[in-house]
């Protein structure tokens, strides 16, 4: 794997953890929205991330990997927690539905903290990478002098 493919994959990483990122951010700006229907209520919202190396973990063992293979990571797609909603007794209140139940979102608040803190670190986990592979490039330029 050369250098150049570092800045790629650590690029790609950091592209995911933003994504990741703007879903809790998302989820935590809708924690507390409430709704008069199960269909109307907000869900929690979770990035489906795969490795884009599919062949990498069996020729680890050959030492032969292919530069096609290292490519990073990728967002799949988006999905919504499947978890119960919140229905909280509250018939006084403008959305309550007709037994006095309004609902609120599947949203924990400490797991979406957790996850952001969790984002952000792997986000400057991946700056540090690419980072250190600069001051490596620099360094062997200067080799030759």
């Amino acid at each position: 794997m050369s250098l150049n493919q570092i800045f790629d994959i650590a690029g790609s990483g950091m592209s995911a953890q933003s994504i990741r990122l703007n879903t809790t951010a998302s989820n935590l700006a809708n924690a507390e929205t409430a709704s008069s229907s199960v269909d109307e209520t907000y869900r929690a919202r979770k990035p489906i991330f795969a490795a884009v190396q599919a062949g990498v973990m069996q020729d680890m063992n050959r030492l032969s990997v292919s530069p096609e293979q290292s490519k990073g990571v990728q967002v799949k797609g988006i999905v919504e927690s499947q978890a119960e909603l919140q229905m909280r007794y509250q018939p006084d209140h403008p959305m309550a539905n007709e037994e006095g139940y309004v609902m609120y979102p599947n949203v924990n608040i400490v797991e979406e903290m957790a996850d952001m803190m969790s984002a952000s670190r792997s986000f400057q986990t991946n700056v540090d990478v690419m980072n250190t592979a600069k001051v490596m490039m620099q360094r062997i330029l200067t080799l030759g002098q």
